[in-house]
Formats: structure tokens, C-alpha cells, sequence
């Protein structure tokens, strides 16, 4: 009877080739952000609605606050299939895919409700074609964080006042041209390690969505904001090219319509939520925020970041392009 079996589970095989068995999976997911980050409690929102979508058969299991290291690090793990799953910053994929550095123009857009329509946008999904070649993973789709702010634990009344401050940035080329062009001293380094960074007079000043200055505090210690929504910050939700292959044409669907919802969910929890996270802030005894400090106050810095990368992509004249139009 076993030898039967086992036959017949080889016959199905190669009866269908195009399609994989369906099976269990509980899919790791990392994150560099903290359990109580939006992007972390969609996950695990995520993971219930698997379950519901495969009746059962689906589950993930959560990894936050860089455990699983860097998103260099989880990238890597990404294409060797030790991680199924990731939440990375588009920032973070810029290095192996330019076209992404697009996303992180300068003043872009000027609040999040565009920010939201970039990157539900036609030529913004076009980008994700790019990630299996570059990094072998597939992209299920994009979410976001707030728009950009700029902290400092010194007072700003201009652009020169920026001038050698040691800013936190997060590691990726076009934001590091951005602070560079400024005159800005970037200094890249984890999440984790900012909150300590500015105590200590590591750094000088960061730039940070509403929603991780409320998780992590930053105020403590940079009692400065200029409201200036600089950039936006995206995300991908990443699969492992080689998890994606081993699944059935039927489990990717359900992959893919569970990883949408909650990117979608994430977008719209962030637009709603944006005021509110502002108004919360204002509320914050010591915190001196200047509000519409917009592109003027760094001159003509567009015009130059997007003549240098304009030549890395032309998704930067085609993003200015759709986002005239909003």
C-alpha cells in the first residue's frame, strides 16, 4: 500500500507540472520596526487573514525591530530562502534598484493623500518589475509610513542653520544626495539605535515620520521640528523568489490578495491618521514645531537632485510628471 501511494503521489507530480501540491506554510516575516509600528500590527493582520483565505493552511510568524538583522541582512537572507517574507523601505532597495530612488525625490508630493496615489499609481508598480532580476525576491506590493520631518536638539531659523549638522539618515543613496546637497553631515544607522544616538550627541538631527517620533520618543532630545514633508517614505512587501516558486498558482493568489490588503490598509491607516498624529505632537510640552516650511527653504536643491538623477532613472521625470497632474 506504500509503495502504492507513494506512486501515485509521484504520478500527480508529473501529471502537473505547472502546479504545485498545496500545502502548510507559516511564513516568517522581518520587519525593522517595533511591534507597536503600524507596519507590524498589519502583519500580524496579514496572518489572520491567510489563515481565513487558505482555511487554515497559512499562518506567519513575525520577526520585529531588526531582529533578524539589518534590511541589507534580511534581503540576503530573502534570497537564499532562510526568510520568506520581508517589510522593507523602499530607501533600503534603492542600492540594486535605482528606478526606486524615484520614490524619494524631493518634495514630490506635498502630502500624504499623494503620496498614497504615487505609489498606488500605474508607474510606481512598474518599478516592482525590476526586483526579481535585482534581488531575487518578487515585490506583492507597496505601503508607506508618514511623510518625512526634520528633528533637530538645536534651534532653525534656515536652510545655513542645517549646514554640518549630523543628520541620521537611513541608509540609501538618494537621501544621502538630499541631506549631502545641503551641506548636511549624514550619518546612517538602524532604527534602533537612534533614540540613543541623540542623547548622547552622537547626531545632531534626524528625519522622521510622525508615527516613529511618537513610538520612539525622539522629542526627549530634539525639541526642534520643522514640518517640512520633504520626502515620503514607501515600503514593498517582499517574498522570497524562491518561497514564491515552490507555491502553487492557487497560494499565490491567496499570497498576493492577503499582502494587498493590508498594504492597502497600511496606506489608509497612515492617511487618516496623519493630523491626528500631528496634533498629538503639538501637544508634546518643549516641542517647538515650525509647519509649512516648504521646498523654497532649501533653494533650488529639486532642480539639482533631480538633474543627478534623472540620469539614474526615468522614473524621476515620469514621477514629476504624474504628480503635476495631481
Amino acid at each position: 500500500m506504500l509503495k502504492l501511494t507513494t506512486a501515485l503521489a509521484v504520478t500527480l507530480a508529473v501529471a502537473l507540472p505547472g502546479a504545485l501540491l498545496a500545502q502548510d506554510k507559516t511564513f516568517r516575516v522581518g520587519l525593522i520596526t517595533p511591534p507597536v509600528h503600524v507596519w507590524n500590527k498589519e502583519v500580524d493582520a496579514m496572518g489572520v487573514t491567510l489563515g481565513e483565505m487558505s482555511g487554515g493552511r497559512m499562518a506567519v510568524t513575525a520577526f520585529p525591530s531588526g531582529q533578524l538583522g539589518n534590511e541589507e541582512t534580511m534581503l540576503q537572507q530573502l534570497q537564499t530562502g532562510a526568510l520568506d517574507m520581508a517589510w522593507l523601505t523602499t530607501a533600503g532597495l534603492t542600492v540594486r534598484v535605482p528606478d526606486l530612488g524615484a520614490l524619494h525625490a524631493p518634495f514630490l508630493v506635498d502630502n500624504i493623500a499623494d503620496a498614497a496615489k504615487v505609489l498606488r499609481s500605474d508607474e510606481a508598480r512598474e518599478i516592482l518589475d525590476a526586483l526579481p532580476a535585482a534581488t531575487g525576491t518578487v515585490g506583492l506590493c507597496y505601503a508607506m509610513t508618514g511623510m518625512r520631518q526634520i528633528m533637530t536638539k538645536t534651534p532653525i531659523a534656515s536652510a545655513q542653520d542645517l549646514n554640518g549638522l549630523r543628520f541620521r539618515i537611513t541608509p540609501a543613496p538618494p537621501i544621502q544626495n538630499f541631506f549631502e546637497m545641503f551641506g548636511a553631515a549624514p550619518a546612517p544607522m538602524p532604527l534602533t539605535q537612534v533614540y540613543d544616538a541623540l542623547a548622547n550627541g552622537q547626531i545632531d538631527a534626524i528625519d522622521m515620520d510622525h508615527e516613529s517620533i511618537l513610538n520612539f520618543g525622539y522629542f526627549d532630545h530634539a525639541k526642534n521640528m520643522l514640518e517640512t514633508n520633504h520626502q515620503m517614505f514607501g515600503m514593498v512587501a517582499l517574498i522570497s523568489g524562491r518561497v514564491w516558486a515552490q507555491l502553487s498558482d492557487e497560494d499565490k493568489k491567496i499570497v498576493q490578495d492577503a499582502a494587498q490588503k493590508h498594504c492597502d490598509q497600511t496606506i489608509d491607516r497612515f492617511v487618516s491618521e496623519e493630523d491626528s498624529k500631528l496634533d498629538r505632537l503639538k501637544a508634546v510640552e518643549g516641542l517647538t514645531i515650525t509647519e509649512d516650511v516648504g521646498s523654497e527653504f532649501f533653494g533650488d536643491i529639486v532642480t539639482r537632485w533631480d538633474a543627478e538623477w534623472a540620469a539614474k532613472t526615468p522614473y524621476v521625470a515620469r514621477l514629476r510628471a504624474l504628480t503635476a497632474a495631481f
